[in-house]
């Protein structure tokens, strides 16, 4: 099992960062960039909570998206061609006095069969620049969709 941690400070705020994360609609790839729209399948939408399956590059897993939590998204895999166990992600948003937001994430990722472990360990070792790279792309996605740098995201510990 894999567990990667990553970060970016934002011009968003913790709510425009809910609603990129949990808009299942067209352009949906634009901001995430592993949710590629022939993958995409809602099965399930209502105000806290969504059971989604999403991937590209023949990765794809079910996840059930959960933010009845304020400022906190928290996605569970329920399925997917390689990951199983206690595969997920939890997004945490929180603002900061200076009017930026802190978006903290935690991805695992434990794999179910021989190419999910291989995936896995190769995370490990290149996980965080992956996912930081990813989040950065998302992060300047929403800055863009909400009228703000559409770049500007920072990490102060870079």
């Amino acid at each position: 099992m894999t567990t990667i941690h990553v970060h970016r400070t934002t011009t968003a705020t913790p709510e425009q960062i809910v609603a990129g994360l949990t808009d299942f609609g067209p352009g949906r790839q634009e901001i995430f960039g592993n949710s590629a729209a022939d993958y995409l399948e809602v099965h399930h939408r209502g105000p806290h909570d969504a059971d989604v399956t999403e991937g590209s590059n023949h990765i794809w897993e079910r996840l059930h998206y959960d933010w009845s939590e304020p400022r906190r998204v928290r996605m569970t895999t329920t399925d997917s061609n390689l990951w199983g166990g206690s595969s997920g992600h939890v997004y945490t948003m929180t603002q900061q006095p200076s009017g930026t937001t802190d978006v903290d994430v935690v991805v695992v990722r434990d794999g179910k069969n021989l190419r999910g472990r291989i995936v896995a360990a190769a995370l490990g070792l290149a996980g965080s620049r992956f996912f930081g790279r990813q989040l950065e792309r998302s992060v300047a996605a929403i800055e863009a969709r909400n009228g703000g740098p559409g770049g500007g995201a920072t990490d102060p510990g870079r």
